[in-house]
């Protein structure tokens, strides 16, 4: 479904780089927690195709980890209609929408109350 390869847009890299260095967590787990937190608030990919021009460009596996196939049944489900391409627009789009409730926390504990 999703391609193997994927991006995101510099922006929303350089947030999930600066929570890193805040509070440990790496960009790709905190890109699934981004992802699902955007889910749970009712965001929908309206259909604008982002630039992805972020430079960490990571493998399906490797982003999404033991969620790949939540994550891709969730795009599905939410946007039937999407190619391949499209949905990795929408994951990046969930994952720039989620990263804005949690890229200010200072450390980790902070970061699990909030979740």
């Amino acid at each position: 479904m999703l391609p193997n390869r994927m991006n995101l847009a510099q922006a929303t890299e350089e947030h999930l780089k600066r929570l890193k260095a805040n509070t440990g967590v790496t960009p790709n787990v905190a890109a699934r927690l981004a992802f699902f937190r955007s889910i749970e608030s009712d965001f929908r990919y309206s259909g604008n195709e982002a630039k992805l021009n972020g430079g960490l460009i990571l493998d399906k596996i490797t982003w999404l980890g033991d969620t790949a196939a939540l994550t891709e049944l969730l795009l599905k489900m939410h946007y039937p209609s999407l190619d391949p391409k499209q949905l990795q627009q929408a994951w990046a789009a969930h994952v720039e929408d989620g990263v804005a409730s949690i890229r200010n926390h200072r450390s980790v504990q902070y970061l699990s109350i909030s979740l």
